[in-house]
C-alpha cells in the first residue's frame, strides 16, 4: 500500500512538472497523452453542462414568451373594456344633454367682463 501511495505521488508530482529531469522521452509522452485525455474529458464535460443550461434557458423563454403573450391579451382586454366603458359615459353624457366645463358662447370684449357679467358679486 505505502508503495501505491509513492508511486502515485511520484506521478502527481511528474504531472505538475516537479522532477521531470530524470524522466524519459517515453515518459513524457505518455504524460502529455494522459494530459490531452485529461483535457478533452473536461471540455467534454464544459460542453454537456453549457448545452445542459442553452436547454434549460431555451424552455425558460419559451414559459417567459406564452406568460407574456396572455399577459398582453389580459391588457388589451382591460383597453378594449375601458373604452367602452369610455364610450357608455361619454354616450349617457351626449344623451343628458349635460354640458361640459368648457365655454362655447361667442363674446367680444375683455375676459374680465366676461366673468364680471356671469357671476356677479
Amino acid at each position: 500500500m505505502a508503495k501505491k501511495v509513492e508511486l502515485l505521488e511520484v506521478a502527481k508530482r511528474k504531472l505538475l512538472g516537479e522532477g521531470i529531469g530524470a524522466t524519459t522521452i517515453d515518459e513524457l509522452v505518455r504524460i502529455e497523452q494522459q494530459l490531452e485525455r485529461s483535457v478533452h474529458l473536461v471540455r467534454s464535460r464544459k460542453m454537456e453542462v453549457y448545452n445542459e443550461q442553452i436547454g434549460q434557458l431555451k424552455a425558460k423563454e419559451k414559459l417567459l414568451a406564452d406568460e407574456n403573450a396572455i399577459l398582453a391579451e389580459k391588457c388589451q382586454t382591460q383597453k378594449d373594456l375601458g373604452t367602452e366603458d369610455q364610450m357608455r359615459v361619454d354616450f349617457r353624457f351626449l344623451e343628458n344633454g349635460e354640458n361640459s366645463d368648457v365655454e362655447t358662447e361667442l363674446f367680444i370684449g375683455l375676459p374680465e367682463t366676461r366673468v364680471k357679467q356671469r357671476w356677479p358679486k
